[in-house]
């Protein structure tokens, strides 16, 4: 099941590395592609290497039976090991995942913390307010609040928290530091300290020069961004899109995989041969039906990830229609959970299923992670998810006049008016995140 998830997880290339790897590990396995009317020379060569592999096969186990044992046992912990070694970490959102599901067994706490999770990015910031998941849930805030609240308590320090202030203040808190200097410096004065005012922040909280020392050094020692430690620090391939969402010819949208960078596997015919033949060969027989069976596993595997790719992807063409029509303001609330149940298949399915896997449409190649974002409920009933909401403050900031900017003020006021129902703090925070001045900055005479 865990290899079957880590290959459920992978993305195309880094999983075309893993299949190789497998196939230099596991010799029953081939490439579905050499067939003996294709290139009659090349088989035949192909046919000649099988069997002198399989003849040094022959004397390898005709050793005795206690040295092949050993040799065989050490040559499997090699092969696990190195398999092992080659599995990518697991994730910040399902060491978080896997907290909250100890810690709790209430549905609702249950529900808003993996919304929660699926908000906080990758540097261990959450993106959203406790209103903006509320509306999403459908939830009460209170019950948001104490699901984050929790959160707050997990590893690694910080996580969850909404702005640098709150992540160093919850570091604090685990120490058991909030009544230290420490934690005013942060809590009061963390602008002057990143602006390197030392000499103020001295004055400010009286202390000695030599104390003010100690207490920066403490607060430099906390992580600033604590989720950089479940960071995949292994070399980045270039993106390549797992599938396409394009039109037919009726129109219809569909969901095209893209297979092609990964090999086609079948077992070779020479094997299941040999298998079928060395029934003098105890040992040998052994060693091909671990080898065939784990190479079946591993095309089971290929053919299970592709389907729950496909039927996934499926269920988000059904839901983010208007999206692929129109463009991106018309990008609907959708959750993992809700795709889950159509699927049938667990949330961390297809949070796994999505996972650093890009898309192609027809509004260019999107993170898979794109279609899922919380939302608001509009006046008229509807629903319209945060990337729209920030594509319409976008729009509005590029057709006002550029010598009347508009404020956050009046940008909540328009967007209310269009049934949206914004808090002024959130169309800041909005505009901050599509890097946006403010209005004053914004002038021009």
């Amino acid at each position: 099941m865990q290899q079957s998830l880590q290959y459920l997880q992978a993305p195309v290339m880094e999983l075309k590395a893993m299949i190789r790897q497998e196939m230099s590990a596991n010799p029953v396995l081939e490439e579905n592609e050499l067939v003996p009317d294709s290139n009659e020379e090349e088989w035949d060569k192909e046919l000649e290497e099988l069997r002198e592999i399989d003849q040094e096969w022959r004397d390898y186990f005709s050793q005795s039976q206690h040295s092949n044992s050993l040799r065989s046992e050490e040559n499997e912990q090699r092969r696990q090991f190195l398999f092992d070694s080659q599995i990518s970490q697991a994730s910040l959102a399902d060491i978080l995942k896997e907290q909250l599901h100890l810690a709790s067994s209430e549905p609702e706490i249950l529900t808003a913390g993996n919304e929660i999770i699926g908000n906080i990015e990758p540097d261990g910031y959450l993106e959203a307010s406790v209103e903006e998941i509320a509306a999403s849930t459908a939830l009460e805030t209170d019950v948001i609040q104490t699901a984050l609240d929790l959160i707050q308590s997990f590893h690694p320090p910080g996580v969850g928290a909404r702005n640098l202030r709150e992540c160093l203040l919850i570091q604090l808190e685990q120490r058991g530091m909030t009544s230290s200097t420490e934690y005013q410096v942060v809590d009061r004065s963390l602008d002057l300290l990143g602006r390197k005012k030392y000499q103020e922040i001295t004055r400010k909280h009286r202390m000695t020069q030599e104390r003010s020392q100690e207490v920066i050094s403490n607060i430099r020692q906390l992580q600033p961004k604590p989720g950089l430690a479940y960071a995949d620090s292994s070399p980045q391939n270039i993106v390549q899109a797992e599938a396409a969402i394009i039109k037919d010819e009726d129109g219809e949208w569909q969901v095209v995989l893209n297979s092609d960078p990964v090999p086609k596997l079948r077992i070779s015919n020479i094997y299941k041969d040999l298998l079928s033949n060395s029934y003098h060969d105890s040992h040998l027989k052994h060693y091909l039906k671990e080898q065939i069976r784990s190479g079946k596993f591993l095309i089971k595997c290929m053919n299970q990830r592709q389907d729950t790719l496909e039927s996934i992807l499926k269920e988000v063409v059904k839901s983010q229609y208007d999206f692929l029509e129109k463009g991106p303001r018309f990008l609907k609330p959708l959750t993992m959970n809700r795709i889950a149940q159509s699927v049938g298949v667990h949330e961390t399915t297809v949070s796994r299923a999505s996972a650093n896997k890009y898309i192609e449409t027809p509004w260019g190649v999107l993170p898979m992670k794109y279609f899922f974002t919380s939302g608001y409920r509009t006046d008229d009933g509807s629903r319209m998810s945060n990337t729209s909401v920030k594509d319409t403050i976008n729009e509005l900031v590029l057709k006002e006049n550029k010598s009347k900017p508009l404020s956050d003020s009046e940008i909540v006021a328009t967007l209310k008016k269009d049934g949206i129902n914004l808090a002024r703090r959130t169309v800041a925070k909005y505009r901050a995140e599509l890097n946006i001045l403010p209005s004053n900055l914004r002038k021009e005479s």
